[in-house]
């Protein structure tokens, strides 16, 4: 008899056609290669490039499209928007490759994921105007999702951390940013001379999280400019979105490996906004599914 865990049907949540709670995907139904999304409708944008779909499935936010791309097995999978999404969605595919749904047993062999994520972002400098595509080289967390979780003192850049706290001089209150660097690996694969390298804050919201101001006052006023003058041996800070610190930190806790690259659809320096995006996303999105 195993002496493993058996996890209970509280944590570990099963619909009654044998997929996962909220993807609504079963395991055989998740290709290694996995292609993210914020927009559900950008999962379509994505498969419309496939020669060939496997299946088709919408829980939700979490819309799932597995296919064929030129030889490769793609699943491309929407997160709906924020960290708190990506802790679900994240959580739900580790389960679908590495959980054996009968036993409710971690499986012996572990199976890694290749997780990319493409999406929309606020450039901060003038190296990344409006258009660039970048690469999070390092995740800045404002979110604090990967706190919840043991172990993170492995994968997190601790040096990095401190020095944003001090030249931040960070003043909200219960809340710690970190810093997770990329798959390694990951990031030569994908990024080109056409990708910048950059440093990307995920913030925990989009007004005042990212430092936009309506009817509400700010903590921080200056958090902005602080951000925008953050220099580390010539990094920089690059982006504001909203996904990307807790994506790199599970999937490294969890082995996976994992990227984020966004186009630059905002310039909050030269406080300017391209709605008319659609062209640039779909040149970034070939990129990817060429080199994913």
């Amino acid at each position: 008899m195993s002496n493993k865990r058996v996890i209970p049907p509280s944590e570990l949540i099963i619909n009654a056609d044998g997929s996962i709670f909220h993807l609504h995907i079963k395991p055989e139904q998740l290709a290694d290669r996995v292609f993210l999304v914020g927009d559900p409708a950008r999962v379509d944008l994505v498969a419309k490039r496939f020669d060939s779909i496997e299946c088709d499935i919408t829980s939700r936010e979490f819309h799932t499209i597995t296919g064929m791309y030129r030889g490769k097995r793609i699943s491309v999978v929407s997160h709906g928007i924020g960290t708190d999404n990506i802790d679900i969605v994240l959580n739900e595919l580790d389960a679908l490759a590495n959980i054996d749904f009968e036993t409710r047993q971690v499986k012996d062999e572990f199976r890694q994921l290749t997780l990319v994520r493409v999406g929309t972002s606020g450039g901060l400098q003038d190296v990344s105007p409006i258009g660039t595509y970048v690469a999070a080289s390092h995740s800045i967390g404002f979110d604090g999702v990967i706190y919840f979780y043991g172990g993170t003192d492995k994968i997190r850049n601790k040096t990095f951390e401190a020095e944003l706290c001090k030249q931040l001089d960070w003043q909200i209150e219960g809340l710690k940013p970190y810093v997770v660097p990329a798959d390694a690996s990951l990031l030569e694969q994908i990024c080109q001379d056409d990708i910048l390298r950059g440093n990307t804050i995920a913030a925990n919201g989009f007004y005042g999280p990212q430092g936009r101001s309506l009817r509400l006052s700010l903590q921080d006023p200056e958090l902005n400019k602080k951000i925008q003058a953050f220099d580390l041996d010539g990094q920089v800070i690059t982006n504001y979105e909203m996904e990307s610190s807790s994506l790199a930190g599970l999937a490294a806790l969890m082995g996976h490996r994992a990227l984020t690259v966004c186009c630059i659809i905002a310039g909050r320096k030269a406080e300017k906004m391209n709605t008319d995006y659609k062209g640039s996303i779909e040149g970034l999105i070939d990129m990817v599914l060429e080199r994913i």
